[in-house]
């Protein structure tokens, strides 16, 4: 028998956790399944938002990462890859990288120069980091503050990365031999052996925007158009090859690609106004360019064409709000998809009452900041949802209006947690409804109308009494 919510067993799978959803929770299961869309209709705090979550954590793991590639012919138009897990670890193994480390004291004096090893004016050694010789404080090379250095003369050079030269072999000949600097040593190369590095080392700069490990829930409700479908990030010195960024670089992802392969779930989807259009047609084509959204901003002429966003839309609206979604859009979703106007309540019966109980061990658990509840205190929350049932919806049942009885549970938690107990008991619960009451319910308890308590805010003798002059 269960004395406290400690004892509830709460089920593992998401879908199994909505409350009086059963024709959601069946369709959830066909969107994730199907690969379709779904757009909820209902009041706030019903399960939308939980539902739509539920439907991305049954989702298999994505299987691909999208990256951008600098465009070596038109770096305004970088290059999207997609990458698969294999492929990703395929790149990633290690490869023995060919050539001899040698100490920078055994190589020719002038490549250890131009490395940046060796003083040039007094011949001490010293860091490659350092670019003041700790011996006698001459610049051993010179460091690169502006893109104009090259106008000023200075018998200072640069520190290069890698030094060519040439070199007699036994049999007399010719070679070409490269010193590349490695941390604290030298590399030395023979031609044959730096063909085979520079092959592996050819890889086309490259920025991940969207990650293989990502997650499958992306939320896109009340976003800006940046947020949605992305932005190039603006650079005051543009491409400039010495202090600016490349285009590549730049580039950011929207909600709408971070969600490929996933759920993007937008609530209250008529706020987002004319940007629903876009959506629509990332639905459409199942890829979405990203440009630059300022006109004024140096990514204002780059643009990456076809970055994939094949997403499941779940969409949530309140009902006073349909007239605000497009209708190509609902269109889109009921071509390849479902609607669904959400329940409010549910019958009195005992399994729907073990429902409840259910769900007030979740939010506790789910809070993990209030200690859990007697079962006296689980019965009076379970009045409380025929409470809401009645005043609300005016039927007989429990309601489902969840995020008010969150409300309840969480602040009768916060009571018991004040006063350092463990264990949440019915007189706590009964202070969290009578302090959870909304504005109206305090309104119309102390003044007995709407219209009353308006007057009341109005002052004495301010002159904005009615038929007052």
């Amino acid at each position: 028998m269960m004395k406290t919510t400690k004892d509830v067993i709460i089920p593992k799978n998401p879908l199994e956790m909505v409350i009086g959803q059963a024709e959601a929770v069946r369709l959830a299961k066909v969107v994730a399944k199907q690969h379709r869309n779904l757009f909820l209709v209902g009041p706030p705090g019903i399960g939308k938002s939980m539902l739509a979550r539920a439907i991305a954590s049954i989702l298999e793991p994505p299987k691909t990462e999208i990256s951008v590639l600098h465009n070596p012919d038109k770096a305004e138009r970088p290059i999207i890859e997609l990458r698969s897990k294999q492929q990703i670890t395929s790149e990633k193994k290690k490869v023995k990288i060919p050539g001899n480390l040698l100490d920078p004291r055994n190589v020719p004096f002038f490549v250890s120069e131009r490395l940046g090893f060796r003083c040039r004016r007094c011949g001490v050694m010293s860091s490659p980091e350092s670019w003041i010789c700790p011996e006698c404080g001459a610049d051993k090379f010179k460091v690169r503050s502006t893109p104009f250095d090259d106008l000023f003369s200075t018998d200072v050079k640069p520190r290069e990365s890698r030094v060519h030269t040439t070199k007699i072999s036994s049999a007399g000949k010719e070679e070409h031999v490269v010193f590349e600097r490695d941390k604290d040593k030298v590399r030395v190369f023979d031609q044959k052996e730096l063909k085979e590095y520079d092959k592996q080392n050819d890889e086309k700069p490259r920025k991940i925007i969207v990650s293989l490990d990502r997650t499958t829930f992306v939320q896109a409700t009340g976003a800006s158009e940046t947020e949605l479908l992305g932005d190039i990030a603006h650079d005051p010195y543009g491409t400039h090859p010495e202090i600016g960024s490349p285009p590549y670089s730049r580039v950011i992802a929207g909600a709408v690609h971070e969600a490929h392969e996933g759920v993007l779930f937008v609530d209250e989807l008529a706020t987002l106004g004319e940007l629903q259009r876009y959506i629509l047609t990332s639905m459409q084509d199942k890829r979405f360019p990203i440009v630059g959204r300022n006109p004024t901003s140096s990514g204002a002429s780059v643009k990456v064409a076809d970055v994939p966003c094949d997403f499941i839309l779940v969409a949530a609206v309140n009902i006073q709000d349909l007239g605000g979604i497009l209708s190509p859009l609902r269109s889109r979703i009921i071509g390849n998809g479902y609607e669904l106007l959400m329940n409010t309540h549910m019958e009195v019966n005992e399994q729907n009452k073990q429902k409840l109980i259910q769900f007030v061990a979740q939010e506790i658990v789910k809070d993990n900041r209030i200690p859990h509840m007697d079962m006296e205190g689980v019965e009076e929350i379970i009045n409380e949802a025929k409470n809401k049932a009645r005043k609300i919806d005016d039927v007989n049942g429990y309601t489902l209006r969840m995020r008010n009885l969150a409300s309840v549970i969480k602040t009768a938690g916060d009571l018991a947690v004040t006063d350092k107990v463990d264990l949440i008991t019915v007189d706590y619960v009964k202070k969290a409804i009578t302090q959870t009451k909304s504005i109206e319910e305090q309104l119309k308890e102390r003044y007995g109308s709407w219209y009353r308590a308006s007057m009341s805010d109005r002052g004495q003798g301010t002159g904005n009494q009615p038929g007052i002059a």
